[in-house]
């Protein structure tokens, strides 16, 4: 049986990496990497990327992944700048063109922030979800996806925590930590992800926003306070220092998850249980 093309927009990033590792051991996949990173000739913000219209047209299916963006510390610093504006811009005008012209099926990824007018970021996923129905397309909303980063200078909360647990022994939060959020270990992501894509006729009929999260809060200390006693247990003594200043990236607003993908897939990974594989990762990489 032939192998589908599936091609992934930002296969280096945090969620695209697992993705692409989960594909790769599945016998009906051949996923094809397309990131920045790897070679300028990946860079999404080119509206005349032959290589980008060779690869939409010759796929199967594509997983809109890329953005520019990271972590809270990277949005606080660069989200009302231009050049994060205009990198998105480009790269959302340029991807969603080739998508509509060749008429592919693809999931653009999208996040629970993008009710929150107040953050460009959010403002700019919210394009994004536009623009996928205006194609008849499906977008997934993440929440709080969490596993192994290799562009450091955007990682996410939990690889930050973990990354000083090593470096540092010590832990110093950006806020007190008293915010609750969903966190879902990238792995279970992909294979929601996967799910979607192999039923993308049936969820495109039934018109439902798909969420993939756990569904389950946690508190930012609480997330802190596991890595902690992960490392306890190896003997290792960590301290947390958390600041006395309230989120302001997403102003403490919660937004509810909707379940209705939970009915379709279930995650495996309890958070302590995804925490441990990456601390296990950055611990080996260090060695």
């Amino acid at each position: 049986m032939k192998k589908k093309n599936i091609l992934i927009l930002g296969s280096e990033g945090q969620i695209g990496g697992h993705l692409y590792d989960y594909l790769k051991n599945s016998r009906q996949y051949n996923p094809i990497k397309f990131d920045l990173t790897l070679s300028k000739k990946f860079d999404l913000r080119n509206p005349k990327n032959i290589l980008l219209e060779k690869e939409i047209k010759k796929s199967d299916f594509v997983f809109f992944l890329a953005f520019d963006v990271g972590g809270s510390r990277y949005l606080k610093k660069y989200q009302n700048t231009y050049n994060f504006l205009i990198n998105n811009i480009f790269i959302i005008g340029n991807v969603f063109k080739l998508l509509r012209k060749h008429n592919k099926k693809f999931i653009f990824a999208s996040s629970q922030m993008s009710n929150m007018d107040f953050s460009p970021y959010g403002t700019l996923k919210r394009l994004g979800e536009n623009l996928t129905n205006s194609i008849n397309g499906i977008y997934v909303k993440f929440w709080n996806v969490y596993g192994i980063e290799k562009e450091l200078k955007k990682s996410h909360v939990i690889t930050d925590f973990v990354l000083m647990a090593i470096k540092k022994r010590k832990i110093k939060m950006l806020t007190s930590g008293n915010e609750s959020r969903e966190f879902l270990y990238a792995d279970d992501c992909s294979e929601g992800l996967c799910k979607i894509m192999d039923k993308y006729q049936f969820f495109l009929k039934m018109k439902k926003e798909l969420h993939i999260t756990t569904s389950k809060k946690i508190k930012i200390i609480k997330i802190a306070k596991i890595i902690k006693k992960i490392f306890f247990k190896k003997g290792i003594k960590i301290s947390i220092y958390p600041s006395k200043k309230k989120d302001e990236l997403q102003n403490n607003i919660n937004n509810l998850s909707n379940n209705f993908f939970l009915k379709f897939w279930k995650p495996k990974y309890e958070i302590e249980d995804g925490i441990k594989k990456v601390i296990q990762y950055y611990q080996m990489k260090k060695k």
